[in-house]
């Protein structure tokens, strides 16, 4: 299973002291998805060589402009193993981009209705249960921010969108342990099962836009045979 974090200057601790932190939690890996202008500095290897998890590259778009969040998701499609676009404006917006792996915390600053849903699972765009503000927050913004993901819930499951699940940390002290965010979960009719399977997509994205990434990959569906590329060089 893996975290999505924002490390410093984002956030408040580093990529490599939120990796440390995520492996005593039992993660597998950490997503550092820091804004597009906050990105911080680290070395991906270093730090999963020190920490013994995987560090994915990823990057949250944010910006209010549909323009210029195309622009920047072509950008770094080809630069980074995880695009993720920030919810609220451009909540239609991106679960229209086939390109874009997550919409972040899409209930926070703004909606999801089924026809934004549909349009999810339609793209392969997955919708993030973010639980940072239920973890974080008291009275009626908590209570507000339970109804939102129970409504995203009821629309994830009509539509069979795909989805991630996430506490957004922000600092090490923000990681919660995999069966925190379980325990939390219920809060909101997410099962075990669906929390468990919402951290992994993490680490299951990164792992396919790893592929694609990779020297043998020429476009959706057509790869290249190693015996083949031989015979003809």
């Amino acid at each position: 299973m893996y975290e999505a974090v924002h490390a410093y200057p984002d956030g408040e601790a580093t990529v490599a002291r939120l990796a440390r932190t995520a492996a005593d939690r039992g993660y597998e890996g950490v997503a550092v998805r820091n804004h597009g202008d906050a990105q911080p500095e680290y070395d991906a290897g270093a730090v999963a060589d020190a920490s013994d998890i995987d560090i994915v590259r990823g990057i949250e778009i944010r910006t209010d402009d549909a323009g210029r969040a195309s622009g920047l998701v072509g950008n770094y499609r080809s630069k980074r193993e995880l695009v993720c676009v920030h919810g609220g404006p451009l909540n239609r917006f991106a679960v229209e981009q086939p390109k874009v792996d997550v919409l972040a915390h899409p209930m926070r600053d703004g909606d999801v209705n089924h026809v934004l849903a549909r349009a999810a699972a339609d793209n392969g765009v997955h919708l993030e249960f973010n639980l940072g503000r239920v973890l974080r927050r008291d009275g009626g913004a908590r209570v507000r921010a339970v109804e939102g993901l129970r409504k995203l819930r009821e629309l994830v499951e009509q539509y069979d969108a795909p989805f991630v699940v996430s506490a957004d940390a922000r600092s090490h002290l923000e990681l919660r342990a995999p069966r925190e965010l379980c325990a939390v979960g219920e809060a909101v009719g997410l099962d075990r099962g669906t929390v468990e399977a919402g951290l992994a997509r993490w680490g299951e994205l990164a792992a396919r836009n790893r592929r694609r990434r990779s020297e043998t990959f020429m476009e959706p569906g057509v790869r290249i045979d190693d015996h083949e590329h031989e015979e003809k060089s």
